[in-house]
Order: C-alpha cells, then structure tokens, then sequence
C-alpha cells in the first residue's frame, strides 16, 4: 500500500463518516450528541487525504523539475582542426595525440588496484550495494474490511437477543425533573422505570402513561417492554426493562415496537441475569408502531 493507496483509504472513511453523520445512520454507532465530532473528525480525514496527493504530486513535480535542470557531466570534445593551445608545440607527423588531462587524471578518493586486482578483475570488490527499498505491509488493506462493512451494511440496532442475555442496567436518578400535564402522560422506558422503582410510583400514581419500547420475552415467556440505553456509543448500551400485566396482546414478537398505555402498579420483578429491579405497568392499550430513528435511550445518564 503507497501512499495514494493511503490517501484513498483515509478519503473513503471520512467520506463514509460525513455520510453517516449526515443522515441518521449515526444513531446505530453513538448517541446525538456526538454528531458534531463526528462530522468534524470525517471532515479532517477528507481534507487530510486530499493534502497528501497534493504534497505527493507536487514533490513528483519538482523531482522531475531538478533532474531537466541538472547540466551535463560530459565535457564536450574540442574539434580535429581547432588550433593548439598557447605554449604547446604543434604534433609532428605520426605521433599519437595524448589524452586530454581530464582523462589522463585518476577520479579523486577512488580506491586504488592492486596488481592482482587489475590482472584478474574477478579479484576486484564488488560495487556496494544500494539500500533495500522499504515496502509497507500488506497487512494494511485489512483496513478495507471495516470500511466496506460501514458502506455496504448497516447493522441493525441491539434488540431483543441483547435484551435477554443482559441484565438490566437501571440506577438510581439524582433527582427528578417535574412531570408536564396531559394524558396521558408521555415518558421514556428509563423514566417510568426510575420513578416506579426508586420513588415507589409517587410520582406517577393515578396517571395514565405512554412508554414506547420493543418486546422481549424472557426465558419464562414473561413479556418485557424494552430500550437500550447508553451511555456513549452502542458497544456500552445495557437494557432497562419494564415487566407488562393486564391486557397485554395475545401474540407478541420479538423485538416489535410497541406504543404502550398503562398506570402504574406497585408490583415487581428480579430480573434473573443480574437479580437488578424490574418494574411493572398495568397495560390498558396496545399499539405496534415503526422503529423510531433513534432506537437507544439516552436519558439515563442525563
């Protein structure tokens, strides 16, 4: 891999980065809040890749520059009928012209031969050798695999299969933000869950809410209304789960999206890969609904 070869690389993944920041393909790899950053850091490795043939084109330009300028080393012969030089006396007839001095004269610090040496020039060192010229591993086109998995396939965000092999991941808030009227009453799966678990429903008591999340059922067949949340970016998201009861659909798939409105009850679970709280909501209707474009919950850290 040359450097153009490198240079092509590093255009394709920030051109790659710029096209997922720009649409909400980003929303699979990190939370919102990193668009910016990630809009910029595709920005420089366009501009970066772009800098590097620029330089190498005009480095191949001034090699080539140097080498039409550079003199000749020979020195041109003196024609058959130009004059003797001054204080010289003509050739007589027959004579053999003598070298030029510049012929005559030995190149200066070249290394002198032995009798042996000009004898047989077999016994005559070998000319040094040019350094080995440095080749970059190939190794290095592995980095094309990554790239191609970014353009040619968009993974789908975690679901169901995550949600079940992982416990769930809810902490207690450092307070609570004041609910606006309505019903009902629209919040996030971590916020229900919060407010059902650690402030005991007060806050949510006697009020219809509306959750939005995907099922999964557990190894029981219990149904869960779930969501991602995280913290940075898809390789840290952990589930929050909220256990459904009541009229809960008589056929369930996994990883459906479902509008859930319900109120809230004091009953609750142990989920049973980490023993974390699970609470429930007493589901009064039940509506599938399409993926949202940001598929992972970011309230929980905020």
């Amino acid at each position: 891999m040359n450097r153009q070869a490198q240079a092509a690389v590093l255009f394709l993944v920030g051109g790659a980065l710029l096209h997922a920041g720009a649409t909400d393909l980003y929303l699979r790899y990190v939370k919102a809040g990193l668009r910016p950053m990630l809009l910029v850091s595709g920005a420089v490795l366009v501009v970066t890749a772009l800098m590097t043939v620029w330089l190498d084109r005009r480095r191949a330009g001034g090699n080539a520059t140097l080498d039409e300028a550079a003199p000749p080393n020979q020195t041109p012969a003196a024609p058959d009928n130009a004059p003797p030089p001054p204080n010289q006396a003509p050739a007589a007839p027959g004579d053999r012209p003598s070298p030029p001095e510049a012929t005559r004269a030995e190149p200066r610090n070249a290394p002198s031969l032995t009798e042996a040496e000009q004898a047989d020039p077999r016994a005559a060192p070998p000319p040094p050798k040019e350094p080995p010229t440095h080749r970059e591993p190939r190794v290095a086109w592995l980095l094309l695999l990554p790239l191609f998995a970014l353009i040619l396939v968009a993974p789908p965000a975690l679901g169901s299969y995550s949600a079940v092999r992982s416990g769930t991941a809810l902490q207690p808030p450092y307070g609570y933000a004041s609910l606006p009227p309505g019903d009902p009453l629209r919040l996030s799966v971590v916020d229900y869950a919060t407010r059902a678990i650690y402030d005991h429903g007060r806050t949510v008591a006697g009020r219809r809410v509306q959750v939005t999340g995907f099922v999964a059922l557990a190894g029981d067949g219990t149904p869960y209304l779930v969501r991602m949340a995280l913290n940075c970016c898809a390789a840290d998201a952990q589930p929050v789960k909220i256990a459904l009861t009541g009229r809960v659909p008589p056929v369930l798939e996994p990883d459906t999206w479902l509008r859930v409105t319900g109120v809230y009850t004091a009953r609750r679970t142990r989920d049973p890969v980490n023993d974390g709280p699970i609470p429930y909501l007493e589901v009064m209707a039940a509506q599938p609904v399409p993926t949202p474009a940001d598929p992972y919950d970011e309230s929980w850290n905020q």
